[in-house]
C-alpha cells in the first residue's frame, strides 16, 4: 500500500509544478499583451499628432490667420510704449477682464488652434 501511495506522489507533484508553470506563463502572456496594446496605442497617438501637425501646417500656408492674431496681440504691447495711449490700453484690459469666462476660453481655444495646441500646452506648462 505504501508503494501505491509513493507512486502517486510524483504524479501529484508533477501536476502541481505543471499548474504553477502554466499560471506563470499565463501571467507573463497577459503582461506582454498589455504592453503590446499600450505600445500600439502610443504609436497611433504619435502618428495622429504628427498627421494633425502636417495638416495644420499645410492649411496655414495660404492663411493670414496667424499673422492677423500676431498683429492683434502686438497692438496693445506696442501702445504701452506710447505714453498718450497707455490709458486706453489699461481701460481696454479692464473691459476685457469683465468679459464672461466662456468668451475668454473661446478666445484661448482660437489662439491655441491657430498657433498649435502643442505650443499652447508648452506655454501653460502642460505636456
Amino acid at each position: 500500500m505504501l508503494n501505491v501511495l509513493l507512486q502517486g506522489v510524483p504524479g501529484v507533484a508533477s501536476s502541481a509544478v505543471t499548474g504553477y508553470i502554466d499560471t506563470k506563463k499565463a501571467k507573463a502572456k497577459q503582461k506582454l499583451v498589455k504592453i503590446e496594446a499600450e505600445t500600439s496605442l502610443m504609436e497611433k497617438q504619435i502618428t495622429g499628432e504628427i498627421a494633425w501637425d502636417v495638416e495644420a501646417i499645410k492649411g496655414s500656408k495660404e492663411s493670414w490667420k496667424d499673422e492677423y492674431l500676431t498683429i492683434l496681440f502686438s497692438i496693445p504691447l506696442l501702445l504701452c510704449f506710447l505714453p498718450w495711449t497707455v490709458e486706453y490700453v489699461e481701460r481696454g484690459f479692464q473691459a476685457l477682464s469683465m468679459t464672461p469666462d466662456w468668451y475668454k476660453y473661446t478666445l484661448g481655444v482660437i489662439v491655441s488652434a491657430s498657433f498649435g495646441i502643442k505650443g499652447a500646452s508648452k506655454m501653460f506648462g502642460k505636456k
